[in-house]
């Protein structure tokens, strides 16, 4: 029988809401820009255009994940073990496409939406792609159908990881208890996944659980020498709704229609982003080796001062 299940993220808009006022009111009595009114508006303008492409390709999302669940090797239904484990493959799958959308820039086109803000708070959590299912991200998922995970399930599970995204990002929590921390992303992981420091470049994937990004090699911790900066390499620059949206996709048809031959145009959307054939520009790799090699020349009184040098954005 299959359950009645509710859209978890419709249930917790309230929350949402009292949680960034809460957050309003404690972060702008000790730093008054943390709040930007126009980023601010800017992230709930996303959020919701977010939620209205979210309702028009749903649909045929979930009708490829019954296609394929028809195929099933197990016929797991709605067993009550058959929750937890699913969601646990439902975020060790998240962290790949997580990974993906950074390492990819077709599917980077549609998740450098959320990292577009030079802040960092909970409205930046509603900072949420318009595109997403016109990239292979839901190719990641398949698998769990085809092992016989109800689509409804995966989907009823996916909310409750973004519901548990909403609330790392902030910078008002500092550090939990170490266990916690060991296991599960926190306000201080995430904030390491949204920096533009060379360090802390393309690091800390997981939704839920951190131990993907350690297990995978992708883990790095917050340091408190060295303060974080926000945003994308090349910053947006600008509060427009429709280019905070749709920029690199418009930085992609540029290239695709520049770029010599079918190899170049191929690389322009399944390299990582800052790839270009001429090798004109900086690629996070690229950065954190120019970094890395400033590090090794700094002197040794330099280097134990925790003082770091970055790369001109």
């Amino acid at each position: 029988m299959i359950p009645d299940l509710p859209n978890p993220t419709e249930l917790a808009i309230p929350a949402f809401v009292l949680l960034m006022l809460a957050e309003i009111w404690w972060v702008r009595r000790r730093d008054r820009k943390a709040y930007e009114p126009r980023d601010t508006l800017t992230s709930l303008a996303l959020g919701l255009g977010s939620t209205v492409a979210g309702a028009l390709t749903g649909g045929l999302a979930l009708a490829i994940a019954f296609w394929v669940y028809q195929y099933r090797i197990f016929d797991i239904g709605f067993a009550w073990w058959a929750w937890p484990v699913a969601f646990v493959f439902d975020d060790f799958a998240y962290y790949w496409v997580h990974r993906l959308g950074h390492r990819v820039r077709w599917m980077w086109a549609a998740h450098v939406i959320h990292h577009s803000s030079q802040h960092y708070n909970l409205s930046t959590a509603l900072r949420q792609t318009w595109t997403g299912f016109f990239t292979p991200g839901l190719l990641v998922s398949l698998p769990l159908f085809w092992l016989g995970f109800h689509p409804l399930m995966i989907a009823f599970c996916g909310g409750i990881n973004l519901i548990y995204q909403f609330w790392i990002h902030t910078e008002a929590v500092k550090r939990l208890p170490r266990w916690f921390e060991a296991v599960m992303n926190t306000p201080s992981h995430h904030r390491v996944h949204h920096a533009i420091n060379p360090r802390y470049l393309d690091s800390n994937y997981a939704g839920v659980f951190i131990v993907w990004d350690k297990m995978f090699g992708t883990f790095v911790p917050e340091r408190d020498d060295e303060p974080i900066r926000y945003g994308i390499v090349k910053q947006l620059g600008s509060f427009n709704l429709l280019w905070a949206a749709f920029h690199e996709w418009v930085g992609i048809a540029r290239d695709l229609w520049s770029a010599p031959g079918l190899g170049n145009k191929l690389a322009y959307l399944l390299r990582p982003p800052g790839w270009s054939h001429d090798n004109s520009r900086e690629t996070s790799d690229s950065i954190k080796a120019a970094w890395a090699a400033r590090q090794g020349r700094q002197s040794p009184s330099r280097a134990a001062s925790g003082v770091t040098l970055e790369p001109a954005e």
